[in-house]
């Protein structure tokens, strides 16, 4: 029988960084405790989870083993420690760091197109 994942992460694999960051998670998830979703896949349906596509492409997003969605940097924190990197997933918990990798997500999920060179005159409004 086959272990459910902790979360599942659901990521744009047509963003290079996010793919990098993927790549290095999955080398480490030796427990299978995370399930990798690329949004950006062909045969991806967001409505199938409730969602859409611009909502998911916004910012990341995760779904908890209990079905809990979580966003932003907390899915990163949830990943982290499903990995291994529970240390990691601690230092950015802590006061004040915290809350400034809040905001530099936030900053960067609103560029991240940019950022990647994904930008068009559309596109880069994704949330």
């Amino acid at each position: 029988m086959t272990r459910a994942a902790d979360i599942e992460i659901f990521f744009d694999g047509a963003c290079p960084l996010c793919r990098r960051e993927v790549a290095a998670l999955r080398g480490r998830d030796t427990r299978q405790r995370v399930r990798f979703t690329d949004i950006a896949a062909a045969d991806f349906d967001a409505a199938a989870f409730g969602k859409t596509q611009t909502e998911l492409m916004a910012k990341i997003h995760g779904r908890l083993g209990d079905g809990t969605w979580i966003s932003g940097m907390e899915v990163f924190r949830r990943v982290y420690a499903a990995v291994g990197l529970r240390w990691l997933a601690a230092v950015t918990r802590a006061p004040g760091l915290s809350q400034l990798l809040d905001g530099a997500y936030a900053i960067f999920a609103r560029n991240r197109l940019r950022i990647t060179g994904r930008c068009s005159d559309q596109s880069c409004r994704t949330a």
